[in-house]
């Protein structure tokens, strides 16, 4: 069991989540606490895992991977969500099936069941694996909280009763409907909604972002990683194919990668190709954060290779 809590690290296994294998699901919610009780713990699949580390940069996030068949994985995320709930939304809790979601659990290098692993600002942060006990937990917990403040992640969120990561209000029509499109996996019927959005309120923040988050999806949903990274490798001054691995690397949480990668790539070139890959980059900066300390470093190093 892990004692002391290390530096935010990005994860070696490069570009792990692959979204071809979205799930047409939609994950329940842990069991509610008893008489309705505020809860800041849920179940999350592919399609909320991006929703998930985008709220890790308002709260120290805990990732719990394990099995709904395995009793130490059952218990362990009964005394982690009690421990959670006790801070009152100033950190939150995503409980992951590691046999149904293997790509997460591959995007985290998980080697053994259960596994807690937290994120801050999106990057993970290892706790440890096996079993524990209350206080080392509390331990733990108060240590993360800690290394939040350190890193500027110390807000609170509201509970998770609408379903929504950190939801304080229901939804606008045209966005809960795009909402529950991808949470089915019909990204076509959310872009839709988020265009029609975007048509009543043209300067509608949420729906923008919303928007590019979908059409990254959709760009990456039948892409094969290997294949990707391999045609960009081999063209790096092609840009269809610095675009496809920028997309993947974004969706498996390498931001920095995916940042430096389009930078390069208009530092080097000219015309129709450069603005195609400002645009590109720009899309992926709003669906990242604005500001996220790294897309702030990343367009100053924008600026210097356009001016």
């Amino acid at each position: 069991m892990t004692t002391s809590m290390p530096e935010p690290t990005a994860p070696s296994s490069r570009g792990a989540i692959d979204l071809a294998a979205l799930k047409k699901v939609h994950p329940e919610q842990i069991d509610a606490p008893e008489n309705n009780a505020p809860s800041w713990v849920r179940t999350i699949d592919q399609a909320l895992f991006p929703e998930i580390v985008a709220l890790s940069q308002q709260v120290p996030v805990i990732v719990s991977l394990g099995s709904p068949r395995s009793p130490a994985s059952v218990q362990l995320d009964g005394l982690l969500a009690s421990v959670v709930n006790a801070k009152n939304g100033a950190v939150v809790m995503a409980t992951v099936d590691a046999e149904t979601e293997s790509t997460i659990a591959q995007a985290f290098q998980v080697t053994q069941i259960p596994s807690v692993i937290a994120l801050i600002n999106g990057q993970p942060v290892p706790m440890f694996q096996g079993s524990a006990e209350v206080s080392q937990i509390q331990s733990l917990l108060d240590e993360l909280l800690s290394l939040g403040i350190q890193h500027g992640v110390a807000g609170t969120v509201a509970p998770f009763s609408t379903g929504t990561a950190g939801a304080e209000a229901p939804l606008p029509p045209l966005h809960q409907a795009a909402l529950e499109a991808i949470e089915a996996g019909d990204f076509q019927a959310a872009e839709i909604a988020y265009k029609h959005a975007l048509n009543d309120k043209p300067n509608d923040t949420d729906a923008a972002i919303g928007l590019n988050q979908v059409r990254l999806l959709m760009r990456t949903q039948d892409q094969d990683l290997a294949a990707v990274r391999a045609a960009g490798a081999a063209n790096p001054d092609d840009l269809e194919a610095q675009l496809a691995v920028a997309d993947m690397d974004v969706v498996g949480g390498h931001v920095e990668d995916a940042f430096g990668r389009l930078v390069n790539f208009i530092g080097r070139n000219f015309g129709d190709e450069r603005e195609a890959a400002r645009a590109r980059l720009v899309e992926l900066y709003s669906i990242v954060g604005v500001h996220d300390e790294r897309v702030v470093a990343s367009r100053q190093k924008l600026a210097r290779v356009l001016f």
